[in-house]
């Protein structure tokens, strides 16, 4: 008898890789998005605007990264019951 849990299909597996690769794939072009900002804007790389930048596109690697191991994580844990 098939597992009828929507949280333990393959679906769940995929999309959580697909949520780290988006966070990694934020990580790899931060910097170079950033100068490319920075440019732009005529900013000064260490001014209060070009750090918020920063810490908001970490954040936003960093929950990818966070939710996807997380999915990860849950459909071994329940395939394994």
């Amino acid at each position: 008898m098939p597992d009828t849990d929507p949280k333990s299909s393959p679906r769940q597996l995929v999309w959580g890789l697909a949520l780290v690769a988006a966070g990694v794939g934020v990580f790899i072009a931060l910097p170079t998005r950033m100068a490319q900002i920075a440019a732009l804007r005529r900013a000064e790389p260490h001014s209060l605007d070009m750090l918020f930048l920063w810490f908001c596109f970490g954040m936003l690697g960093v929950l990818l990264v966070a939710g996807g191991g997380r999915k990860i994580w849950a459909w071994f844990h329940r395939t394994r019951r």
